[in-house]
């Protein structure tokens, strides 16, 4: 299986953690929901052979009928080494029901070798190689070219710390790697820890060959499905075959629109116009957000709206020297019978932001979008997010900007040559725009765009959670008055220290600023 799937060494899966007897556990949970004896055990249904038979029996009917909330008691912990971060962000984190910690490229310096390189031709695998080496070569090029810029703008936050600048030197550097990734492919390893229950691995295995990276999602899953067989045996009677991909509705939508081999220029141009000059546009949103918001409030609380008026009814959720749930770090709002009012309000916002930001942007799982298969975006032409401190360079945008037409060049070569477009676009860079639309309640919004609009988080991200805020601030000022920093929530709460990042703190005091004086330098 190796030798036809990968050039480079392939993904390693290691089942880490399990809950024992997975397939019993969720047949004794089946049984419970009809037990007059009390709590059904999993040596209750595994004991004798008519125990087995109506074990079986039990699972085979629910299987069949969707009664599948038995199977999300099991979780399995996966450790996971040399899987793409393509795969990764079009896979593993595209839905919410996972837990992943992963290796940071903004915190971790990639070192060369650590890349999938699919089964190709030798002819091919040698080009692929060489575009993967020099992004590697750029990626390294740009992070020295960004340490004098970075440096500058550090000790003008902090002046003082450059008597002992020996001691940041790591942290600067940090920043360099965050920004010189961009030039990086999506094909770059990563190692993390995959939590996933029964029932959405069984779901990984029902959908493993759609688009865009079946050949390494099949790969792992199947190592996945393996580690899991290697402890419970009875887990596979579970599995359903995986669907062909000709029969995956994104299969037939794009064969019946033609959509396959067509260049998206126009779709492109259509898009990135819509968005009027930002990153992320509100589209759509509940009009009476905030009175509904403000009935509800009452509503938990039994008050009439002459007992609690509109506005005090949001400021008792929404401004945090009312609400101290929003300075707790354990995000409490979500077991808080007032602060749940916040589901209720909603908005749509279409974004484009590159592939290495979505990536981070996705892991707000409560904040869904619907992101896209990836080659029918693919143009052909140089498309690709310019970061902050890349942009206010010359120097380090002239190799950033050549680098993304040698790599554009390197991928439309292969893709002439006969490769498959799923393989080929693996060379893409980070930077590549990831063009989609976002929904979500007010209640995670809310957490989202208060940890983002951190100066200390990443770049595009917070730039869009500004423009969000603001465009949200003009429609509902009441909502969005108090939709700050961590250290303004924290500050009007009555924490302290304001800013909770410690060493990382940004230098600029944040909590004195509106929404519309946020800058960042750095």
């Amino acid at each position: 299986m190796t030798q036809k799937t990968f050039i480079s060494e392939p993904p390693q899966i290691t089942l880490a953690g399990v809950i024992q007897e997975p397939y019993n556990l969720g047949i004794a949970a089946a049984r419970t929901c009809y037990s007059s004896k009390g709590i059904i055990t999993r040596e209750d249904v595994s004991k004798d052979e008519k125990s087995r038979t109506l074990r079986d029996k039990i699972a085979e009917s629910t299987l069949k009928a969707g009664h599948l909330t038995t199977r999300q008691h099991a979780h399995f912990v996966f450790a996971m080494d040399r899987v793409s971060r393509h795969f990764i962000w079009s896979f593993l984190h595209s839905h919410p029901y996972y837990n992943s910690e992963q290796v940071s490229q903004r915190y971790v310096r990639v070192a060369p070798g650590h890349f999938t390189v699919p089964n190709l031709s030798e002819k091919h695998s040698q080009k692929f190689l060489e575009i993967v080496n020099l992004q590697m070569d750029r990626y390294n090029q740009m992070i020295e070219l960004l340490m004098p810029e970075i440096r500058k703008r550090f000790y003008g936050l902090f002046p003082q710390r450059k008597k002992t600048s020996e001691k940041y030197e790591i942290s600067l550097k940090k920043r360099a790697y965050e920004v010189a990734r961009y030039v990086l492919p999506v094909a770059t390893h990563a190692y993390l820890y995959h939590t996933v229950s029964a029932l959405t691995l069984m779901r990984y295995h029902r959908l493993c060959e759609m688009f865009d990276t079946s050949f390494e999602q099949k790969y792992v899953v199947q190592k996945m499905i393996e580690e899991v067989v290697k402890v419970d045996p009875d887990f596979q009677k579970e599995l359903k075959d995986p669907m062909p991909l000709e029969e995956t509705l994104e299969y037939k939508m794009i064969s019946l629109q033609g959509s396959i081999n067509r260049a998206p220029t126009k779709f492109i141009q259509e898009f990135d116009a819509s968005l009027d000059g930002l990153s992320s546009k509100l589209v759509d949103y509940k009009i009476n957000a905030e009175k509904i918001l403000a009935a509800s409030v009452r509503n938990v609380l039994g008050l009439t709206e002459n007992e609690l008026s509109d506005t005090d009814a949001i400021n008792k959720v929404m401004n945090p020297a009312e609400n101290s749930y929003f300075a707790d770090t354990f995000n409490v709002n979500t077991l808080s019978k007032l602060a749940r009012t916040l589901y209720h309000p909603h908005y749509t916002f279409r974004k484009k932001i590159s592939h290495t930001a979505d990536s981070q942007d996705q892991r707000h799982r409560m904040t869904p979008g619907s992101r896209p298969i990836l080659f029918t975006h693919y143009s052909g032409e140089p498309d690709y997010i310019l970061p902050m401190l890349i942009k206010e360079n010359d120097a380090v945008q002239n190799v950033y900007e050549e680098t993304m037409r040698d790599v554009f060049q390197g991928i439309n070569n292969l893709l002439s040559d006969g490769v498959e477009t799923e393989k080929a676009l693996y060379l893409l860079p980070n930077a590549f725009p990831i063009r989609f639309e976002e929904s979500g309640d007010l209640l995670n919004l809310h957490h989202k765009w208060r940890t983002r609009a951190c100066y200390t988080a990443q770049e595009e991200i917070f730039f869009a959670t500004i423009e969000e805020v603001q465009q949200v601030k003009a429609i509902h000022p009441q909502i969005a008055q108090h939709i700050l920093a961590p250290c303004y929530l924290r500050m009007k709460a009555g924490e302290t220290p304001y800013c909770p990042e410690g060493d990382r703190y940004c230098g600029v005091p944040v909590w004195k600023k509106t929404i519309e004086e946020y800058q960042r330098v750095l």
